[in-house]
């Protein structure tokens, strides 16, 4: 299906028939709720409880060797049947190394539950790098792994859609859109079109460099979500449990509905974050962006 034949409006509105539904994943941490890092057993836990209340087989974590991330996740991916989007922070060569290392020593071993590795976590975005610097980082792991593994990106939806993405296309095998109607302070009415107008001018502008579909990469959201802080605000937009429920029913599970992929930021509560202030200048709660609490009860409905 082509994004950019689609209205964002119409993305609003329930279809009446779609092929099949996009997958379904989420964001998954590294650390348990005090800070110490998780064990295989914590994770075939997580995939439990994601599996259990959303139906969701698939994970995407940021940096492979924190926590040894790669090391300890993918033997519960294959016991518990899920897949994992594997992530290499290249902002600095210590880490890229070090992700890139823990991702090579593994990745023989479970080819079957690596889905993807992306190369960066909105570093257009930051301005860490350029998209022709980027495009070297995702050539580099590619040719590092082993082959049919996509190799990627994850970058905010207006960094595609401005252009300064352009480069990587050709190169990476597969796009994440981020992509938050919260942080730009859309209310809760409003957020939904929000969101869906973000990925359609992102995905709209990818196709049109791209040229054909057959040069399409594959698209997902790559990080969407609410979070649920009375008091977490920003702008019109405003933190709770039903605030975000209403954005993961009619803005997530829309998305999801019309055939697209996407990952719900986060899995869990990560209580164990500090405390930060946000570009308004209020407190930006970063612990309860969780679709479930650190115990791995659900707040709302998982559903879709």
């Amino acid at each position: 299906m082509r994004f950019s034949a689609i209205t964002a409006t119409a993305l609003a509105v329930a279809p009446a028939a779609v092929s099949a539904a996009g997958s379904m994943g989420f964001a998954l941490g590294t650390k348990l709720s005090d800070g110490s890092c998780k064990a295989q057993k914590d994770y075939e836990d997580d995939f439990k409880a994601i599996a259990d209340n959303s139906g969701a087989k698939i994970v995407r974590g940021y940096a492979a060797s924190d926590c040894d991330f790669a090391k300890n996740i993918l033997p519960a991916a294959k016991s518990k049947g899920f897949k994992v989007m594997l992530g290499i922070w290249p902002d600095v060569e210590e880490s890229f190394t070090k992700d890139l290392a823990a991702i090579t020593g593994v990745a023989k071993q479970y080819t079957d539950q690596i889905y993807a590795v992306t190369v960066g976590s909105e570093t257009l975005y930051r301005g860490n790098f350029t998209g022709d610097q980027l495009k070297d980082k995702i050539s580099t792991v590619k040719k590092a792994i082993p082959s049919g593994i996509k190799v990627g990106t994850a970058d905010s939806w207006n960094k595609y859609a401005d252009g300064t993405a352009d480069a990587i296309y050709g190169t990476a095998d597969i796009i994440l859109i981020n992509a938050f109607a919260f942080w730009q302070g859309a209310s809760t009415d409003n957020a939904t079109h929000v969101y869906l107008d973000d990925m359609f001018q992102a995905v709209a502008h990818i196709e049109s460099k791209v040229g054909s579909m057959d040069k399409m990469p594959e698209i997902w959201n790559g990080e969407t979500g609410w979070p649920t802080a009375v008091g977490t605000d920003y702008g019109a937009a405003q933190g709770g449990v039903e605030n975000a429920a209403a954005f993961y029913k009619n803005g997530f599970c829309s998305l999801i509905d019309w055939g697209f992929n996407a990952f719900y930021f986060e899995a869990f509560d990560e209580p164990w974050k500090p405390a930060s202030i946000g570009d308004n200048g209020k407190a930006a709660d970063e612990t309860t962006w969780g679709a479930m609490k650190s115990d791995r009860t659900t707040k709302f409905s998982l559903k879709c």
